[in-house]
């Protein structure tokens, strides 16, 4: 059986997502000396660059996300958490079948308090010390001011923490997406938008 859990603007808004975030860590890694590919000054355009159609796409997101009524799909729950978590931990070493739940929401409990921690504190965080960053010097009057902040060490520890969150995310996820009937069907389900097993759906 198949049906459409993904919509052609959650796959966009996905696949764009996550070109942006790979390509902020890229540059935001070079400008904090980490890695060498594009040069300093161009990895520091090009993260400033894709930083401003990263809060463009989460504007544009939250929108659709509220005008649609998909972000009820993201309200954290602890019903059955512990037996996702439990499935998570042991389950799926053992070949046992997935909880599912899929019916109720495309997300299971624990993706819920996941992505809901995501778009409520690590996102935010990026974006607010992020545009501490670019706001740090401005210029007004024909002046160069500056906000009054002591010093942004604080900021960039803050915004290399969330970087690091981002990365451990991904990777997570990246694992979780092949633990789906087959180790391809999850992906399958973002880049067409169906699913063929409902009861399987993670």
């Amino acid at each position: 059986m198949r049906r459409q859990v993904f919509q052609p603007f959650e796959r966009f808004w996905h696949w764009t997502q996550a070109a942006l975030v790979l390509f902020l860590a890229l540059t935001g890694f070079e400008v904090h000396g980490s890695l060498s590919f594009f040069g300093f000054d161009q990895a520091v355009r090009y993260h400033n660059l894709a930083s401003w159609g990263f809060i463009a796409l989460i504007l544009v997101a939250m929108f659709w996300h509220l005008a649609t009524g998909e972000w009820a799909h993201y309200v954290p729950t602890t019903k059955n958490v512990g037996e996702q978590a439990r499935y998570y931990l042991i389950g799926i070493f053992r070949n046992e079948p997935h909880p599912g739940h899929a019916e109720l929401s495309k997300l299971n409990p624990l993706q819920r308090i996941v992505y809901a921690g995501l778009k409520v504190l690590v996102i935010p965080l990026m974006v607010t010390t992020g545009i501490f960053y670019l706001s740090f010097h401005f210029v007004r009057g024909g002046q160069v001011g500056q906000l009054h902040l002591r010093d942004l060490s604080t900021i960039a520890a803050l915004h290399t923490l969330g970087a690091f969150a981002l990365m451990s995310f991904l990777i997570a996820h990246l694992y979780l997406m092949t633990t789906g009937r087959t180790a391809t069907s999850n992906l399958k389900a973002m880049l067409t938008g169906y699913e063929e097993d409902v009861s399987d759906a993670r």
